[in-house]
């Protein structure tokens, strides 16, 4: 893995390619976790679980949208004790790093399903602090300064692995709270969750989902995450993990050029398991024909002067 050009390290986590699964995407089993690794992927981000079960929204909780999805599931989960039985089987089977990520509604919570996901053997935690459609959690406290520097402290502080923490696009400037997440104690960050959207029935003249709005992911919202990254990379001096409408290896290329050091992929997945290997190959070829001896000499190069 030492000498592949796509070998990653990414805040103490040895990839063997910079492609992530996002968060949301597959189940919360170990097999699906299996199924993704076994597709190309260098490491998998499971679903957001919390400290309780939580049933999510009634459907529906999906439209297709003209460039992408829109959602609002509610984030449904069995809850940390739960599936901290299925991490612990998961480490037996996968061979890439499991990267868990959280949710709560105090830095309480957080902490409490941090601990539990690393006592089971979570190689890194993710804080989902920018859903964009669950109330009391998420974007509200990933648009407040003082709760997201409170959770991440908190977190930081109850654990002994990498910490990523996942930022929303819904802000004013997110380069600011990308600082404050660092100065409170992330190894990392994520870039971005979803934008907050809205679909509506012309036959109904009603919103389509349930919950009325949800999270818009897919290439629609590639530009904006792009744009965040490229924000993010000229503030901070942490890894950053592209994430946002990510579909092939001209995708990937640009994240890196922007300033991330690894990609998420979600709603790609959904229509095509093997784009990981696709992506990798591709960029792969890039370097080979651009002569460089890794992907870490185009991290950031677009910010050259």
């Amino acid at each position: 893995m030492e000498n592949s050009p796509l070998s990653t390290t990414l805040a103490g986590l040895q990839l063997s390619n910079p492609t992530m699964l996002a968060s949301g995407i597959t189940g919360y089993s170990a097999e699906s976790f299996l199924r993704v690794a076994k597709g190309g992927a260098g490491a998998i981000v499971t679903k957001s679980v919390s400290t309780q079960p939580r049933i999510g929204y009634a459907n529906p909780i999906v439209v297709q949208a003209e460039a992408g999805l829109l959602n609002a599931v509610g984030l449904p989960n069995p809850g940390i004790d739960i599936f901290a039985e299925e991490i612990k089987y998961a480490k037996t089977l996968l061979h890439v790093p499991l990267i868990v990520s959280i949710f709560g509604y105090s830095a309480e919570e957080y902490t409490i399903a941090a601990k539990k996901a690393v006592d089971a053997g979570a190689d890194a935690i993710e804080l989902n602090v920018s859903c964009p459609h669950v109330k009391q959690t998420g974007a509200e406290i990933g648009q407040s300064p003082q709760l997201l520097s409170e959770v991440v402290q908190q977190v930081k502080a109850a654990i002994d692995r990498t910490l990523i923490v996942k930022l929303s696009p819904n802000v004013t400037d997110i380069g600011v709270l990308a600082q404050i997440a660092v100065e409170a104690g992330a190894d990392a960050l994520t870039a971005v969750n979803t934008l907050r959207a809205l679909a509506i029935d012309p036959e109904t003249q009603l919103p389509i989902l349930s919950n009325i709005k949800g999270g818009l992911s897919g290439s629609a919202v590639k530009p904006v995450a792009l744009r965040c990254v490229y924000d993010i990379a000229e503030v901070v001096d942490v890894p950053i993990i592209g994430c946002g409408g990510i579909s092939n290896w001209q995708d990937t290329v640009e994240f890196f050029l922007a300033g991330a050091s690894a990609v998420q992929i979600g709603t790609a997945v959904v229509n095509d398991m093997e784009v990981f290997c696709a992506i990798t190959k591709g960029v792969d070829t890039y370097l080979r024909k651009k002569h460089y001896e890794s992907v870490k000499e185009i991290v950031g190069r677009a910010h050259r002067k």
